[in-house]
């Protein structure tokens, strides 16, 4: 650690021996909506020397006195080429028309094609929603987490689950943030559809390793989800009617160049079209909504706001049973321009998680109702030093209420009695800084350190257990009282060394702690499961990995080529003792075990960007598991998300201007479980007796799935078009769950469940 500190102090010594001479800064935006261009490319001709745009558009570049052109690029649009004569600092915000208008003073090309072999991200994978719309999924709904599971190193929950894992980390492990706020639960309907309408989404980046020092509170990966600003230009409205939901978006100007606003619902009809087919189905309720709201608005050439809402919901229930969760988000940002060099953002952030279940059978019921709430403020700097060095650092701070798993019973007698678990509230707090440095023309740098912290506030009573369980003593504490910190040192480092003009080698190391743990007893992520904080017996979850890989591009920029092996240890791991739950346990630490993991593997990847037929193989080979001294006698055995081989092939065909197909295959071995191996009566009922913790396997899944769009109408005002797909086109019938029971011979029988067939949708789009 003295040394990497060190290298630090070094790095930064070297940083400020650069002459500053003359800034060109601004935004760069498309020219028909207005909106920011995140990542887009601005590269200058003479030097060889390039910069990208951030989370909000913003450039700077500086160099010495004279005569420059810059290019301007970003995928999917045309590139605009600028003469400066530099003698002055000089703010330029750019437009960027579309690839199908000509300009003279534009030259066509699509963006800098060789980004993934020179810049210093490795193991990051950036979503194009335009493809996220044609590859067909469950329902014909489009989904980006989906799509995401479609990549090397992220591998699905479950059948149709929108919920994932990567490089073998838990599902908890991951953080997902829309619009710098984290979303607790990203699904909707037991899992089987994520909350993002994509409809609402401008940018979707997952960092599976290399995470930046910003990013902190996870140990597998950061999912940043970044909403649409509106259209800034003029008013227009899209959606699209489905058979099972149907979405609507309108966005326009609040004043023309100056602010815009985006409004985007969803809602589901599941219910309404099970009701002819169901007895006693009037009060059936089986659906979910989600609303998004974005506006902003330029104060100044230096000043600008945000303010961006979510509201998403789910309802599943009858007069006896009912699941009910749902999220809530708000954002508040401010980004101001110091100088030409300084860009500041400024975030306040809500976000409040609700879940829970009612069952009622003939006068006698249980009730949950419990919850996590954050409020968040975020401070971050881009400092633009010179061409070789972008400056990163800000603080954060949370504070954390985690509401109590609140269990209720009502009997025939209408007497209530319950178990509630305690409410516990946690400040989190974090430091960072970091630099992006380009040493020379073959070696660039990403290199920063965070400092995070975790404090537990009362009013709370700390127990103490002993082996059997039983509480030995517990202290308490007041409302308000500090009782307990944990303090987390984290770096973060990134490595490219450019081979040729077509290939690079990349290297990266990053620490994360994490502080919020998901208690789970299922694997499709049910109300049932609960978030706990870190606390003097709940240690921190530390995760430590290094990856390599070789990045290759060939024939003009065609195919995109490459290769990573990563290696991930992981501390303090949370999870039930055999027998454990979170259902009508008033203490649920004293049913907790601590352990650790590993998780390695190697993922290739290849992808085609050009002509009529683009596509990806991907293709990941890889080991998780897991080791408790109370589970498994404490042998290491395979966690549940570890999967030998995984394997996604996709592809997009444009036969025509007018119709696109496109076709997913899926194959990846059979999830870990654990089966019984004896069985036992009590009291006359049958229950099993399961032998060691992951030692079976399901059989393996594979899925085929097709999907065709077909664009009825394209003109300058109006869109539309009609997307066909076949969800499980050869109806294999993939294995979901296993449930053991007694046959007519008093032998066990192992009952397979499958959820989906071959499940046909359509939908209509559009926009005008």
């Amino acid at each position: 650690m003295r040394t990497f500190l060190s290298l630090i102090i070094f790095c930064c010594c070297y940083i400020f021996s650069f002459a500053q001479d003359y800034t060109i800064s601004g935004y760069m935006r498309d020219a028909s909506t207005g909106e920011e261009l995140l990542y887009a490319t601005v590269y200058v001709a003479e030097t060889g020397e390039g910069a990208t745009t951030n989370l909000y558009g913003f450039y700077s570049i500086t160099l010495p006195e004279g005569d420059y052109t810059l290019q301007y690029s970003y995928i999917g649009l045309e590139t605009s080429e600028i003469k400066f004569s530099l003698s002055e600092n000089v703010s330029k915000d750019v437009e960027l028309n579309s690839a199908a208008t000509n300009l003279q003073e534009v030259i066509v090309k699509a963006t800098q094609e060789d980004e993934n072999i020179n810049s210093t991200e490795i193991s990051v994978v950036e979503l194009s929603m335009k493809d996220a719309k044609l590859i067909p999924v469950l329902m014909g709904e489009q989904d980006v987490l989906k799509t995401i599971q479609l990549l090397p190193g992220v591998s699905s929950n479950s059948e149709g689950s929108s919920g994932f894992f990567v490089r073998g980390g838990d599902a908890d492990q991951n953080l997902i943030l829309l619009d710098e706020a984290p979303v607790y639960n990203a699904s909707h309907l037991l899992g089987f559809f994520s909350v993002f309408n994509s409809d609402a989404l401008k940018d979707v980046k997952l960092y599976k390793g290399g995470i930046p020092a910003e990013y902190g509170g996870r140990a597998s990966s950061v999912m940043d989800i970044r909403m649409k600003n509106g259209n800034m230009k003029e008013w227009g409205v899209s959606g699209g009617i489905g058979l099972i939901s149907s979405r609507l978006t309108a966005e326009g100007p609040i004043k023309k160049d100056k602010g815009s606003i985006i409004v985007s619902g969803r809602r589901t009809y599941a219910d309404i079209l099970a009701r002819p087919f169901l007895e006693d189905s009037d009060d059936l309720k089986l659906y979910f909504y989600d609303l998004n709201l974005k506006a902003n608005y330029k104060i100044s050439d230096k000043d600008r706001i945000y303010l961006s809402g979510y509201l998403g919901k789910d309802v599943f229930n009858n007069e006896n049973f009912g699941f009910d969760w749902g999220n809530t988000t708000a954002t508040l940002r401010w980004n101001h321009l110091f100088t030409d060099k300084l860009f500041s953002n400024t975030t306040f952030i809500y976000s409040d998680y609700d879940y829970g279940f009612n069952v009622d059978f003939s006068g006698n019921g249980v009730n949950l109702d419990a919850g996590i709430f954050d409020y968040n403020f975020k401070q971050d700097f881009n400092w633009y030093i010179n061409p070789n060095n972008t400056l990163k650092f800000g603080i954060q701070g949370i504070y954390h209420r985690l509401k109590p798993n609140d269990f209720t019973f009502t009997d025939e007698a209408t007497t209530e009695n319950g178990i509630t678990t305690q409410e516990q509230k946690a400040l989190e707090g974090g430091i960072y800084i970091a630099n992006e440095q380009k040493v020379n023309d073959r070696l660039s740098l990403n290199y920063g350190l965070r400092l995070s912290s975790f404090s537990n506030v009362g009013e709370y009573t700390e127990k103490v257990y002993n082996e059997t369980d039983d509480i030995i003593t517990s202290t308490s504490y007041a409302s308000g009282e500090i009782y307990n910190t944990y303090i987390g040192l984290e770096p973060r480092i990134n490595a490219t060394y450019i081979l040729d003009e077509k290939s690079s080698i990349k290297a990266s190391y990053n620490r994360t702690n994490q502080y919020l743990h998901l208690l789970s007893n299922s694997n499709a992520g049910t109300p049932t499961d609960l978030w706990i904080a870190s606390s003097p017996l709940v240690q921190p979850q530390i995760a430590d990995q290094i990856a390599l890989g070789y990045f290759k591009n060939f024939k003009d920029n065609t195919y995109e080529f490459s290769v990573e092996g990563y290696y991930k240890n992981l501390q303090n791991q949370v999870d039930f003792e055999d027998g454990g739950t979170s259902i009508n346990n008033s203490d649920i630490e004293s049913d907790l075990v601590f352990g650790k993991g590993r998780a390695y593997g190697l993922e290739f990847y290849l992808k085609k960007k050009k002509g009529d037929f683009t596509g990806w193989l991907s293709y990941t080979l890889a080991k998780s598991e897991r080791q408790f001294d109370d589970i498994n006698d404490g042998t290491w055995f395979s966690a549940r998300q570890d999967r030998t081989h995984d394997i996604s092939l996709v592809g997009m065909y444009q036969i025509s201007p007018r119709l696109n197909l496109s076709a997913s295959f899926v194959y990846y071995t059979g999830d870990a479980v654990t089966l019984p191996v004896g069985k036992y009566f009590v009291d006359g009922a049958l229950v099993n007796l399961y032998g060691e913790r992951n030692a079976e396997r399901i059989p393996d899944y594979h899925r085929l799935d097709f999907g065709m769009t077909y664009i009825l109408k394209d003109t300058d005002r109006y869109y539309s078009d009609l997307n066909f797909s076949i969800y499980n086109v050869y109806n294999r019938k993939n294995t979901y769950s296993l449930t053991f029971d007694l046959d007519e011979a008093g032998n066990t029988q192992a009952t397979r469940l499958a959820l989906f067939g071959v499940v046909p949708s359509v939908s209509w789009n559009f926009n005008f």
